[in-house]
């Protein structure tokens, strides 16, 4: 039977999913209050192990700091919208640093391949991995031109949280 930690990280990162899809941004009042009941479940379910609730609930504060670490790297970068880093860091916050970085690791999988098959099925892929290659070589050369902003592509994140989430309670990830 999983527990509690698990279970939310599951049914907000499909919540997640869903309000997503629906209205293309992740709401606070789903992601803010689980960066406060993660450390508290983690330091609860420590205490009635016997072990440290503070050490717990400090290891649930690291899971948010290493979980949304990339995602607002890529946020300040706008390559992430905000919520998908507070999704990310809620997550963080309720299966801890590990667990949290391989649905992280998973979540990012699953939208790379989701990505490469919706432009493979509409025929855009090779004029998206050329614009993809010009992006690269602007990073090291000046003289590339910019890609206008127009044929800049985007996606939903929060199914592949959901996914990634999936995939690490599927495999018996979380505490």
């Amino acid at each position: 039977m999983l527990s509690l930690p698990p279970l939310l990280a599951l049914g907000a990162s499909a919540a997640a999913a869903g309000t997503d899809l629906k209205t293309g941004h992740i709401p606070n009042w789903l992601t803010l209050p689980l960066l406060l009941v993660g450390p508290a479940i983690a330091a609860f379910e420590a205490q009635k192990r016997g072990a440290s609730a503070l050490q717990a609930a400090g290891v649930s504060l690291l899971g948010v700091l290493i979980c949304s670490a990339v995602p607002y790297l890529l946020f300040r970068a706008g390559g992430m919208c905000g919520g998908d880093v507070k999704l990310l860091a809620a997550v963080g916050a309720l299966l801890g640093p590990v667990d949290g970085l391989e649905a992280e690791l998973y979540s990012f999988v699953a939208a790379a391949i989701f990505a490469l098959g919706r432009m493979a099925f509409h025929g855009q892929l090779l004029a998206v991995l050329g614009r993809s290659a010009r992006l690269a070589m602007r990073a090291v050369r000046t003289d590339v031109p910019e890609v206008p902003q127009e044929l800049m592509t985007s996606m939903r994140f929060g199914p592949a949280v959901f996914a990634g989430v999936g995939v690490v309670v599927v495999l018996g990830g979380g505490p």
